[in-house]
């Protein structure tokens, strides 16, 4: 169960079509990250085989260089993570380890991959302060990974942390934090709709448009049309 090892079987599912990989999924800017040439459910399904991998040989996999190795590093951890036989102890050094190596973890496939199980799941029942230091961050997948780690707390209906979060980044410059942000607050609705309402009322004039449309996708025609001419007004 080493890098090495991992890697070594990968490359056994390489393929020239995958090459484009990196064009078309990868928002990250660090001129260093390749494409490996591997579907995603390859590596999906490799990462499982490697379930018992030791974190410091994950380590190893999240300095790699290929865009698939790396989300094969977070896959690893994500399986290890929602496991039963995991024990907390471990839980809590893999959500050390994804905190110390998000400068690795740099795009929007790697949070939604890990954030949920990793460091929402490890929060369900602990202190949430770190991500609202991650919701300010400077860095664009660290403020995505506080926003989407509360799906955690949603699927226990527990909400409060969503709406809070998503209030500070409701005016992010990005894209992804905007379209993340319209997703989970929507998610959150699906809980409570009566709270997603009053938090689209509230903020619907000013919001970026991409938000709103994620967040009332799952309205009636004529509530969309009421929230879509809020924003009209402005």
């Amino acid at each position: 169960m080493t890098a090495k090892d991992f890697i070594k079987r990968l490359s056994e599912f390489r393929t020239e079509e995958r090459l484009d990989v990196v064009e078309k999924f990868f928002k990250g800017n660090d001129g260093i990250t390749k494409p490996f040439g591997v579907k995603f459910g390859d590596v999906f399904k490799i990462a499982k085989e490697f379930i018992e991998m030791p974190l410091s040989e994950i380590n190893k996999l999240l300095d790699n260089e290929y865009y698939e190795i790396r989300m094969g590093a977070v896959s690893i951890m994500d399986f290890q993570a929602k496991s039963k036989k995991t024990p907390e102890s471990t839980k809590k050094e893999l959500f050390n380890l994804y905190l110390s190596r998000h400068d690795r973890l740099n795009n929007w496939d790697f949070v939604d991959r890990g954030s949920y199980n990793i460091i929402g799941e490890y929060l369900i029942d602990k202190p949430r302060d770190v991500l609202y230091e991650l919701a300010k961050s400077d860095i664009i997948w660290e403020r995505r990974t506080a926003i989407v780690s509360t799906y955690a707390f949603i699927k226990k209906r527990q909400l409060e942390d969503t709406f809070k979060i998503a209030e500070i980044l409701i005016n992010d410059k990005e894209e992804l934090i905007n379209k993340a942000v319209g997703s989970w607050i929507r998610e959150a609705g699906k809980k409570d709709e009566k709270r997603l309402k009053s938090f689209l009322d509230k903020y619907a004039k000013t919001m970026p448009r991409v938000t709103l449309r994620y967040a009332i996708e799952k309205f009636d025609a004529p509530t969309k049309e009421h929230y879509l001419k809020l924003k009209k007004m402005t």
